[in-house]
């Protein structure tokens, strides 16, 4: 009996999918509810697996192909195992990486919903080269998180299908995996390692910047470097992050005699005119994300600022006094985030027209606290969500927030800690700014920025006092909320931080 793999329902407002990775190929063994392709929306990864033990058939659509809900895909015939057992390891036979053991489809995996596609970020391993069981193969970007796809098994990559910087859906195809077949993987990567070197040689003067991958590009424009001076030693010359690495630690020898060729006059003109270069970088798919929202909010809100000033001294003398015994409880150290988020909180509970957001003709109120939190990652800036805060004690606030902070440096939010969120905190303060505008995050009505605290004359009771003074800025949509609501949610969080007893007192 032959059964029909096809590619699933797909979410809703998703027109298309793509074939992102084929676990297994045409002759493959394969057993009930194994994944046997990813498929990749613009939303969510779809892993569609096996509805028996059989054989997978033909397959229809490739690894990069656009396919529709619903589509063929292949086949998987019940109860020939043992036939296509023999069959599948004779045309495996002729090839010199023959794969000792079961050879996988490596496939993107299911996408988070809202995410249409992806892109290959980096490959940590290249074909032959040894890995362990759920060991990182490749990061697939997309433009909310980035998503590792591991080995299913030790063995190693017998052939990269997706390189870096293309662009797939979920569950297509992205790599061959063989399991248990290193030596003869290895064995064959050396002998075409041995090939692409001698093609390299004919194509190094000659890198062509179109075949690069973001990443190496984006290393390329960090370390100041001509592709051009760099040996690829990828697949047809191509040149990897390993070998930008390699080019950037034999640097320091090279630099070492520079004084020798310095002294030459004809280097100079070159120097001149590479200060004078360009470098085009693609943008990343998050780079991408936040200047559109960022247009949009600009766009589509009648966004006004307003600000205020606070005294940080009593915060300051609070944490001073209970951080020792603060940290030996719970932990964790007593830091400025905790007081700005519960004084958010409370200001929140007084004027819910800030908690609330705007959808169509209607007003939707929210009778809970999400607190986005942003987040400065090597990728770009997130807002991660730190959800239910009137529940949230000073302690389990600071963890949440260090956690959200990890996962983001990391890159491992999930797409539900940055989905939702009612307001949002951005402290431009820790990278040393004294004032900013910060810009609504849709569709919340508004953002609260923090900024430097710094000592400042301040006049106290007709005297003049040296105190660290911190700037507050609030950003808000002026179609829900109104100046005198902007200016009472503004002056609340003041007090509250002036006085962090009001935070106990409810006053």
């Amino acid at each position: 009996m032959a059964h029909e793999i096809k590619v699933p329902v797909l979410p809703e407002s998703v027109a298309d999918a793509s074939i992102a990775t084929w676990h297994v190929k045409a002759g493959d063994t394969v057993t009930r509810d194994q994944n046997l392709v990813d498929i990749e929306t613009d939303k969510v990864v779809l892993e569609v697996v096996s509805p028996a033990d059989g054989v997978l058939g033909e397959i229809l659509c490739p690894e990069g192909e656009t396919v529709l809900g619903e589509q063929l895909l292949a086949t998987v015939s019940e109860g020939a195992v043992s036939n296509t057992g023999n069959t599948a390891t004779a045309p495996a036979a002729p090839v010199s990486s023959a794969p000792s053991g079961k050879v996988q489809d490596i496939n993107v995996p299911v996408l988070p919903e809202s995410v249409a596609d992806a892109s290959i970020a980096t490959w940590h391993v290249q074909p032959g080269e040894a890995v362990k069981r759920d060991q990182n193969l490749v990061d697939i970007e997309t433009d909310k998180v980035v998503l590792e796809v591991v080995a299913p098994d030790d063995g190693s990559i017998s052939e990269i299908i997706a390189q870096e910087g293309a662009t797939v859906i979920a569950e297509q195809l992205i790599a061959k995996f063989v399991s248990g077949a290193i030596s003869d993987a290895k064995s064959a990567a050396s002998a075409k390692s041995e090939t692409q070197k001698s093609e390299t040689q004919k194509t190094d003067t000659d890198t062509d910047t179109d075949t690069l991958s973001p990443s190496v590009r984006r290393l390329l424009a960090e370390k100041d470097i001509e592709p051009s001076s760099v040996k690829g030693t990828g697949k047809g010359g191509r040149v990897t992050k390993e070998d930008v690495e390699h080019h950037v630690k034999a640097a320091p020898a090279k630099t070492s005699n520079a004084p020798n060729t310095s002294a030459s006059p004809a280097a100079e003109p070159s120097l001149a005119q590479g200060e004078r270069s360009e470098k085009r970088v693609p943008m990343t798919r998050l780079r991408k994300t936040i200047a559109k929202r960022l247009l949009q909010a600009k766009n589509d809100t009648a966004m006004l600022t307003t600000f205020n000033e606070v005294n940080m001294k009593p915060i300051m003398d609070l944490r001073k006094q209970y951080q020792d015994s603060f940290e030996k409880r719970h932990g964790i150290r007593l830091g400025f985030m905790s007081f700005y988020v519960k004084a958010v909180t409370e200001a929140l509970k007084r004027f819910p027209e800030v908690n609330a957001s705007i959808d169509g003709d209607d007003i939707v109120y929210h009778n809970y606290f999400d607190i986005s939190i942003a987040v400065s990652t090597p990728r770009g800036l997130v807002t991660p969500i730190l959800k239910d805060t009137d529940t949230l004690g000073m302690a389990a606030i600071e963890k949440g927030i260090r956690e959200l902070a990890l996962k983001g440096r990391d890159g491992k939010l999930a797409l539900s800690e940055l989905q939702g969120g009612n307001f949002t905190i951005t402290n431009g303060g820790v990278f040393g700014s004294l004032l900013s505008t910060p810009i609504i995050n849709p569709p919340q009505s508004a953002i609260l920025g923090m900024h430097k605290i710094q000592d400042r004359p301040m006049a106290v009771n007709g005297k003049v006092e040296i105190l660290p003074m911190m700037y507050l800025a609030l950003s808000y949509d002026h179609r829900i909320v109104d100046g005198k609501e902007s200016v009472g949610f503004l002056v609340t969080i003041k007090e509250m931080l002036e006085d962090p007893t009001r935070l106990l007192l409810d006053v």
